[in-house]
């Protein structure tokens, strides 16, 4: 329940509206990191909510994600929470992660957004100091201010 009431807090989901149908955008931030700032893994908790996402979003879920973005991540394993807080889910559903965009690239992530013409929603794993430039990027006008200790 906690984890869910977490999960809660952590997503954010925005429906772009127009004439043609378009996907649901769901952000989330990476799953929790460990106390040693050089770590760039996830913590065990985070490893937990990485399995979490799998039933939440997961096959038949009323979610129906078919694209799932995350920051690239660099050759030492930094900005690597991200990927690894949805790889699990995306290996479930058969998707390749979009790394593409560098973690402060939200330009880069609106645009891949817009392009998407595929089927289902998407889902977005971020760094919390740049989900709302995301949200800005996409048409938000009062984008969500995430704190740093969440």
């Amino acid at each position: 329940m906690l984890m869910l009431s977490a999960l809660s807090a952590l997503c954010f989901c925005l429906g772009i509206v127009s004439a043609k149908s378009h996907p649901t955008v769901y952000i989330i931030r990476h799953g929790e990191k460990p106390q040693d700032p050089n770590d760039y893994r996830l913590s065990p908790d985070g490893v937990k909510r990485a399995q979490c996402l799998r039933s939440v979003f997961g096959q038949g879920s009323e979610y129906d994600i078919g694209y799932i973005m995350a920051p690239r991540v660099k050759r030492d394993g930094e900005h690597g929470r991200s990927f690894e807080t949805v790889l699990p889910l995306a290996n479930d559903l058969g998707l390749t992660v979009d790394t593409h965009c560098k973690r402060n690239q939200v330009k880069c992530v609106a645009e891949a957004i817009r392009s998407y013409d595929g089927p289902g929603n998407i889902l977005i794993a971020w760094r919390h100091s740049r989900m709302g430039g995301i949200e800005e990027e996409l048409g938000a006008f009062e984008p969500i201010k995430y704190p740093d200790e969440r």
